[in-house]
């Protein structure tokens, strides 16, 4: 039986995706999101960023190519996956990322809002 392993981000890319084709003729897309986190301390409102890799397959890594670019928001359902590797040194070296299984495309944030109204947006209005 397997366990739960589900996780659904929202964020914006942090770069453009990178593609590259396996030599089983399979591609594989790559690219980094920036999610934000908002909360009061204080009574000041707060953010806090955490960047989150991502990689989708097939078909799915083939539509990232053509749809998406560096800040443009995204919507990724998938699961976590962690690789583990020992460095040139002997070290055990591990990193988790996200495989996407649906992402959904939304449009880019707007860097050219003025501050003030950066400061007054609550969280569901990132979207």
């Amino acid at each position: 039986m397997n366990s739960l392993n589900s996780i659904l981000l929202e964020g914006n890319l942090t770069r453009d995706p990178e593609s590259k084709t396996l030599p089983s003729g399979t591609q594989v897309c790559s690219f980094s999101v920036a999610s934000d986190r908002f909360y009061k301390q204080n009574e000041i409102l707060e953010k806090e960023v955490s960047y989150f890799d991502v990689e989708a397959w097939s078909r799915l890594g083939q539509s990232c190519v053509e749809n998406l670019k560096k800040g443009r928001g995204v919507r990724v359902v998938g699961r976590l996956k962690q690789e583990r590797w020992v460095d040139g040194e002997g070290k055990n070296k591990s990193k988790v990322k996200i495989v996407a299984e649906h992402v959904e495309f939304k449009p880019a944030f707007n860097k050219n809002m003025d501050a003030e109204k950066e400061k007054e947006r609550t969280p569901e209005e990132v979207f």
